[in-house]
């Protein structure tokens, strides 16, 4: 493991992963309060919100966040 990622607590988390334990954890309703994106609020599923979340590094930054602050 580099020096970077010893400090890092996402190291080897993947997006899917983080996704999948805040919808267990929350639910998408709730999860749509917290973090107000449309892959959230319209539709959602673990597909279509990694698929916006990868192309979207502000939203991918919340979600981190996110998840970081609940585990």
């Amino acid at each position: 493991m580099t020096d970077e990622q010893k400090n890092n607590p996402l190291h080897g988390v993947t997006l899917e992963k983080m996704i999948t334990e805040l919808e267990d954890y929350y639910g998408w309703q709730q999860l749509a309060l917290h973090i107000d994106i449309n892959c959230f609020k319209s539709d959602p599923s673990i597909k279509s919100s990694l698929k916006f979340l990868r192309k979207t590094p502000w939203a991918r930054t919340k979600v981190e966040r996110l998840y970081l602050s609940t585990f």
